[in-house]
């Protein structure tokens, strides 16, 4: 369960290498690899099955049908929802749009207040930033202390009975703070607001109960765990089916229709119009089982936060090096460590770092508004997950040492 080098067999990319080095991949909060098995899921189903789901009753389209419905249900169980409660999407972007486009349009009004951190991804900023402009609502932002921490002190004073939802990353991609989501979740309900999740960074590193954290909506993409690109998530608490529309209408998700009228179909149906992403749901399915076959979610907090903590205090004796984020709290639940360089761009780090086989990410990270607090305008990127070792962590420091000693 937790021998996660042994686990690195599985991921054939990992045997690739960049300018005749060893891969070290290290970009995981933009996309992590796949497994063997995740591939072998994807080319199964178009080898063997490759139909529509709903649309017919022969063998193939009801083979089909089955596995995008038990990767529905695998789904649920991995985050603990109902499998109705559960919407496939594109991916966090793609849901984000959805509940701003849809619960949004119908339920905020002039007036009213949308409350984000000024950690947001800008997936989670635009969307509510393009609904406030529309219908004249105001945003609000709870703020963030130099060191990346959420001040939560003037919560009372920023979700107030004006607010309609907040919509709050739970681990910030730039710099890997951890939110406390339970403590914004109850003052928003406290004054009947909603809230949505983007857990588009905490899904694939930690376990996640959303019943147990009680929010309204919740975000993330398969990509990050393992699965094809193209499929996401979006988890709507039942007792709020009937108050969002569809954001898309099309083929399979009525239950009626004549030239002048159509009723839905009960959810998640009523969500996903058109032929959805029936090969990706399934390697999301078989990513799943793969995680919950192998990886153990405290084990792999243990393994990450190690190898933050060995690339931080290995980081912090090279002089030219400013580390980004809540340094003390990376070292102990951490999966990602950013930094500037002084005299260096990130790119240019970035760029030196690859000539060694060093995959990770130089930029703003799209989190713009939280760069230009902090005074940046890029920074180096490391990201782990569990494939990740100790030596390559050391491979960084000494390309690190190399650019810089």
């Amino acid at each position: 369960m937790n021998n996660f080098k042994k686990l690195c067999a599985d991921f054939p990319i990992l045997t690739q290498k960049i300018n005749g080095h060893r891969l070290i991949a290290c970009d995981n909060a933009s996309t992590t690899h796949k497994p063997q098995q995740v591939i072998d899921a994807v080319v199964q189903f178009y080898t063997t099955t490759n139909a529509n789901i709903y649309r017919g009753i022969h063998l193939f389209a009801e083979q089909a049908t089955h596995a995008y419905e038990d990767a529905r249900k695998k789904v649920a169980c991995f985050i603990g929802a109902l499998p109705e409660e559960i919407v496939f999407t594109r991916g966090c972007t793609s849901g984000i749009n959805f509940i701003a486009a849809t619960w949004g349009d119908v339920h905020i009004k002039s007036g009213d207040e949308i409350v984000m951190t000024e950690l947001e991804h800008h997936a989670n900023l635009l969307p509510w930033q393009r609904l406030a402009h529309k219908k004249g609502a105001t945003l609000k932002f709870i703020p963030v202390f130099p060191d990346g921490t959420v001040d939560l002190s003037l919560l009372k004073s920023i979700i107030t009975h004006k607010t309609k939802i907040a919509s709050v990353i739970h681990v910030s991609n730039a710099i890997g703070t951890h939110v406390d989501i339970a403590t914004i979740i109850a003052r928003a309900h406290a004054v009947g607001a909603r809230v949505l999740i983007d857990a588009a960074q905490s899904v694939p590193h930690q376990k996640i109960n959303v019943h147990g954290l009680g929010c309204d909506f919740l975000v993330f993409s398969g990509h990050k765990l393992l699965a094809p690109t193209g499929v996401g998530v979006l988890y709507i608490k039942k007792e709020l089916h009937d108050s969002v529309p569809p954001y898309e209408v099309g083929g399979g998700m009525v239950e009626d229709v004549d030239c002048m009228n159509a009723t839905w179909a009960p959810a998640p149906h009523k969500f996903e119009a058109g032929t959805p992403p029936i090969a990706q749901v399934i390697g999301l399915g078989a990513a799943i089982d793969y995680m919950q076959s192998y990886v153990d979610f405290d084990t792999l907090a243990q393994h990450e936060a190690q190898l933050c903590t060995r690339l931080i205090e290995g980081l912090s004796v090279i002089r030219q090096v400013t580390i980004l984020g809540p340094v003390s709290e990376l070292k102990q639940n951490g999966h990602m460590v950013s930094f500037l360089v002084e005299g260096i761009h990130s790119h240019d780090v970035a760029a030196f770092l690859n000539s060694k086989g060093i995959a990770v990410r130089a930029g703003h990270h799209c989190a713009q508004p939280f760069a230009k607090k902090l005074g940046y305008d890029a920074s180096v990127r490391v990201s782990f997950y569990f494939y990740n070792t100790v030596e390559d962590v050391d491979g960084i420091l000494a390309a690190m040492r190399e650019l810089l000693i």
